[in-house]
């Protein structure tokens, strides 16, 4: 089983609570580091201009990219699940490695300032999905624009559509998110 997200894009006001929600829950103070990132598209011109968004984090991916360059094998796919966990133990660093942040096609790996520069990013809230819950940004987003779930239940329910205005798939890595998109 490969878990996954769903994103409805035409929901997506950009309000950033699923960004909050995760540094929360995830007690992530570092300023410089985000787990999930809001990003704004614009497009035409007046007065037809549309804006989208779109809300990022690790895609879980089938292939993960990072995993494979890391060199220290700090970078695990869960075989439960398909999560992508962190050893930061075993992690080398940004300043002395970050090859994983290189290779990863969406920018996920984040690093952070000061003397903690290993490596870290989503975990799906795994805390939270084995209490039975789902992760934070799913929970929090007022706008519904969030779900998550097994990859093949997500297609079923809502297509298998993952490419939308800022965000390109990319077939070497075959994310786990599906899109619903706000243009169409």
């Amino acid at each position: 089983m490969q878990l996954g997200f769903y994103f409805d894009q035409s929901r997506c006001t950009g309000c950033y609570a699923c960004v909050i929600a995760c540094r929360d829950w995830h007690d992530t103070s570092d300023t410089g580091v985000e787990w999930r990132r809001v990003v704004s598209q614009e497009e035409g011109t007046f007065p037809r201009v549309e804006l989208s968004y779109v809300s990022l984090s690790c895609c879980h991916c089938e292939k993960p990219a990072c995993r494979e360059v890391c060199p220290v094998d700090a970078i695990s796919k869960r075989d439960e699940d398909g999560v992508m966990v962190v050893d930061r133990e075993a992690c080398l660093g940004g300043d002395a490695c970050g090859v994983c942040k290189e290779a990863c096609p969406y920018e996920v790996p984040q690093f952070g300032s000061g003397d903690d520069t290993k490596m870290q990013m989503c975990t799906f809230c795994l805390d939270r999905i084995e209490a039975g819950k789902k992760p934070a940004c799913v929970d929090a987003c007022p706008m519904r624009a969030f779900d998550c779930g097994p990859m093949d239940e997500l297609k079923e329910k809502y297509g298998d559509l993952q490419k939308v205005r800022g965000f390109e798939p990319s077939q070497d890595t075959q994310p786990s998110i599906i899109f619903k998109p706000r243009y169409e």
